[in-house]
């Protein structure tokens, strides 16, 4: 399964911005959804995850300002970013574990990271 990160760019502090991940196959069922971010220099990072039974947890960081979604329709999970700083530069990165179907009977198992999209935020 491939999945294709957009919506990143530049943007103004206090500004929104919202990410799409979106998978190659149609998904069955998700173990595990999340959005991760890295700076320039420093480690990879939790910004929001879905859980198997549907919960969404946000990293300390980010509550309050952070949404993360998942539309099964079309096979998105989506980040709702407002309320955007500067330490929120960074590029981010979608990454879903579950089983997708490969045919309308057949589902395999999948591990897949997006290839980042890069969130500048800058006055």
């Amino acid at each position: 399964v491939q999945l294709q990160a957009s919506g990143g760019g530049l943007v103004q502090p206090g500004e929104s911005l919202r990410l799409s991940c979106a998978s190659s196959l149609h998904i069955s069922s998700i173990n595990a959804a999340g959005w991760y971010r890295q700076a320039p220099g420093k480690q990879r990072e939790l910004v929001a995850e879905i859980t198997s039974d549907g919960s969404t947890n946000c990293a300390d960081f980010v509550k309050g300002r952070f949404t993360i979604s998942r539309d099964s329709r079309q096979n998105t999970v989506s980040l709702q970013m407002n309320s955007l700083n500067p330490g929120d530069t960074a590029v981010y990165y979608c990454h879903l574990e579950g089983r997708a179907f490969t045919t309308a009977a057949f589902k395999v198992p999948f591990d897949s990271w997006g290839q980042g999209t890069l969130v500048t935020v800058s006055s």
